[in-house]
């Protein structure tokens, strides 16, 4: 851990480090694999779905900054290099040879609905730890993962 005046104690902010880093991983890894389902989407949603992946990468890019910013405001490093990534991700792996819409929505929502639960996960942990502002940070990102979950799902309800 780098010096800092910020009042949390070390330990507070050596286990939220941790924390934070392994969602950082989780992050980097489903901007990829949403990145993966925008450049491969075929079939006649195609249009529509290579959009809404593209912001679902949108969002989970602007979650990486947040997620790093945080990490590094505690005093940690924030791992975001790819083998660092690829050491540290929770996330199953994508499937890559799909190319149909609904199976990239499928598997794009069960990686959201993974990565949801690890955040909600890091909401509780975070109160736990007395850091309310990573705590918030987390909610934050869980309130958006969930909305494209529900953009995504509701391709799965409509009974084809």
């Amino acid at each position: 851990m780098h010096d800092t005046r910020n009042d949390l104690p070390a330990r507070t902010r050596a286990k939220v480090t941790e924390s934070l880093n392994a969602r950082l991983a989780d992050a980097i890894d489903l901007g990829a694999q949403a990145k993966h389902a925008h450049w491969n989407v075929k079939g006649p949603n195609f249009i529509a779905l290579h959009e809404l992946f593209d912001k679902v990468a949108e969002s989970i890019e602007e979650h990486i900054d947040e997620l790093a910013e945080r990490i590094t405001a505690l005093g940690g490093t924030a791992h975001g290099t790819i083998a660092s990534v690829v050491r540290s991700t929770g996330l199953s792996p994508y499937p890559e040879n799909i190319v149909e819409g609904l199976q990239h929505v499928e598997a794009l929502a069960a990686a959201l609905a993974q990565f949801g639960k690890k955040v909600r996960k890091g909401i509780d942990d975070a109160g736990k730890q007395g850091d309310a502002d990573t705590a918030d940070l987390y909610t934050g990102i869980s309130r958006e993962v969930d909305k494209y979950l529900w953009f995504l799902e509701a391709h799965l309800q409509s009974g084809r």
